[in-house]
């Protein structure tokens, strides 16, 4: 089983062990960037993290900082315990098909308002994602979809062995 020992962050980093429960939600100042199919999907300097003890951020982009008709909406949903009902997308560019590659509240609770209607991406389902330059990896999973940079350490939740943290 991986270690549940939180990583001492170094200087300029964060540890997702600092991170609230229930989720904080805060405004990002950072350019956030997702590529698909040799394509930028997205660029924003307008987006959302939220940050939730021992997962790497969310990025919530706002919508109209996406390419118009890459986000296709799919059957199903599903319930997050602080935001609510999510949907799902699909996102398509130039006939290349990432399944459920994105999500959104569109009516999320109170405390997550701000985000009604913005796209999260999952990074493994998209080409690359970036936090400014730096590119990010997946969080192990995906049922979260965290964004990991080096600004971050964990260990995070996720992984085989992790569902009971």
């Amino acid at each position: 089983m991986p270690s549940k020992k939180p990583i001492k962050p170094g200087p300029g980093q964060e540890s997702v062990w600092d991170y609230p429960r229930p989720p904080a939600l805060e405004p990002v100042p950072e350019t956030i960037t997702v590529m698909f199919n040799g394509q930028q999907v997205a660029r924003t300097t307008r987006a959302y993290r939220v940050l939730e003890t021992s997962h790497p951020p969310v990025y919530y982009l706002p919508p109209e900082d996406i390419l118009e008709g890459a986000l296709v909406p799919r059957t199903g949903s599903s319930f997050c315990e602080w935001k609510g009902k999510a949907r799902y997308f699909d996102l398509v560019v130039d006939g290349k098909i990432s399944p459920g590659a994105a999500w959104a509240y569109d009516t999320p609770s109170t405390r997550f308002a701000p985000i009604a209607g913005y796209i999260a991406f999952y990074p493994s389902k998209i080409d690359a994602g970036y936090v400014n330059e730096e590119q990010v990896r997946a969080q192990a999973g995906d049922f979260y979809g965290g964004w990991i940079t080096d600004k971050i350490v964990g260990p995070f939740k996720g992984e085989a062995g992790t569902w009971g943290w």
